[in-house]
């Protein structure tokens, strides 16, 4: 989420420079419903050291409207094309069967 969320934000400062204002919140989907509670609620933040910076990072965005974070199921996660192997999301990308000819 870190990293996703500095790259929109390299994204907008890029958009500025071509003088285009987009001052609606990004949308930012996670299937990880612990990073989201993690990010939106400041208590957790003793218990995860290992990601402090990450976290105020992802908590400073989300209160000053830059993003706005929401659960997105695994299922539906349409980023894990880019990450998982392709067998796995054959389905998702209509791919019945892969030596077909076409």
């Amino acid at each position: 989420m870190a990293t996703t969320t500095c790259e929109l934000n390299w994204l907008k400062s890029l958009l500025a420079w071509f003088l285009i204002q987009h001052v609606h919140p990004m949308l930012l989907f996670c299937d990880s419903q612990a990073a989201l509670h993690i990010a939106a609620n400041s208590v957790f933040h003793e218990r995860t050291k290992h990601t402090e910076m990450d976290c105020h990072f992802i908590c400073d965005a989300l209160l000053d409207g830059m993003i706005f974070a929401s659960h997105i199921q695994t299922g539906a996660q349409l980023a894990d094309i880019l990450t998982k192997a392709l067998g796995h999301l054959q389905s998702k990308l209509g791919i019945y069967y892969l030596h077909a000819p076409t």
